[in-house]
């Protein structure tokens, strides 16, 4: 099956490339990423997949693409994801997110692939009030930043080319992503990078957002087999089912890298921030026999242990932020 996987150079795209080639190694991995920022070349070292670099909204790039390699399925990562920066410039995530989608759907439609699986996010449904039992498949979407909007933008479009030509498709909503090779500006791994450096440690509003934590290889555990075995035209939550606070969190990387709570400060909060995520995996669960194996307390330490071993790489991309999703 060979697999077009966009965004693979990425946090979640890099690692589901390695699952992929650990465990199908008979089949072949094109990656199309643009290279920005948060991708690197070396995500791939080691991995046998073959690196187009373009931009997944750019039509001749896909026709391209599609017309020099025999592509059966595709699996959609290649996404802005940073909500500060969908804050700051949110047209930029309008075109990669919902344009750059359509324009892969229309080429994928028209080369007949088998599979495509779109990975969307949990913050598509908005935020949950502190009494309200977990999100499952059924709840309207209500994004509230301009990247869950652009996110949730780009799902419409992929049931749309389900009900309209018998698409292929499987959205698939994954909690918040944690792990090795994670750019340091989302919470974990700033937090992390930040610590080790002894610098201090911003922290938005009071703390208390409330996030589901899932480890990056149980979400690609559960890609592969959306990929493979998911219903076309279904949805699937993929919640680590491990809820925290984020000063909690916060005060956990603090202990596993031996730095005082005083590095901790609380800074204005984010426009618009959701306050608690949670996700109803049941779908998944009763479906395809999935469930998280990582708990948060585990994954954190192995996380951390992780970017110790490894501070020339992200040293290399530090940058100034105070992002909490």
């Amino acid at each position: 099956m060979p697999l077009l996987v966009t965004g693979g150079c990425g946090f979640i795209g890099s690692n589901f490339v390695r699952w992929q080639r650990a465990r199908h190694s008979d089949e072949r991995v094109i990656v199309l990423d643009a290279l920005t920022y948060a991708g690197a070349r070396d995500a791939l070292d080691g991995t046998g997949a073959e690196l187009i670099v373009g931009d997944v909204a750019d039509e001749e790039t896909l026709a391209r693409l599609f017309a020099d390699h025999r592509i059966e399925a595709v699996a959609h990562l290649a996404a802005e994801t940073h909500v500060d920066r969908s804050i700051a410039g949110p047209l930029g995530f309008a075109r990669t997110n919902v344009v750059g989608t359509a324009a892969l759907l229309a080429r994928a439609r028209a080369a007949g692939v088998a599979r495509f699986l779109h990975v969307s996010t949990d913050e598509v449904y908005g935020a949950l009030a502190p009494d309200q039992p977990p999100t499952d498949e059924r709840a309207p979407l209500a994004p509230r930043s301009p990247y869950a909007a652009s996110k949730a933008g780009a799902d419409h479009l992929v049931a749309a080319w389900r009900e309209t030509y018998g698409f292929p498709s499987v959205i698939a909503r994954p909690s918040n992503n944690y792990g090795p090779r994670q750019f340091p500006e989302k919470l974990i791994p700033l937090m992390v990078a930040r610590a080790l450096d002894g610098a201090p440690l911003p922290v938005y509003g009071d703390g208390r957002q409330i996030r589901d934590w899932l480890h990056v290889d149980d979400c690609c555990a559960a890609l592969d087999l959306l990929l493979r075995r998911g219903r076309p035209g279904e949805t699937y939550n993929v919640g680590g089912g491990d809820t925290r606070i984020n000063l909690d969190v916060v005060r956990a990387i603090l202990r596993l890298t031996g730095r005082p709570e005083s590095l901790v400060r609380f800074v204005e909060d984010r426009p618009g921030h959701d306050r608690r995520y949670a996700l109803d995996s049941t779908k998944i669960a009763r479906e395809l026999d999935w469930s998280p194996r990582r708990k948060l307390d585990e994954g954190l330490a192995e996380t951390v242990a992780w970017y110790r071993a490894n501070e020339s790489w992200w040293r290399q991309r530090v940058r100034p932020s105070t992002e909490n999703r």
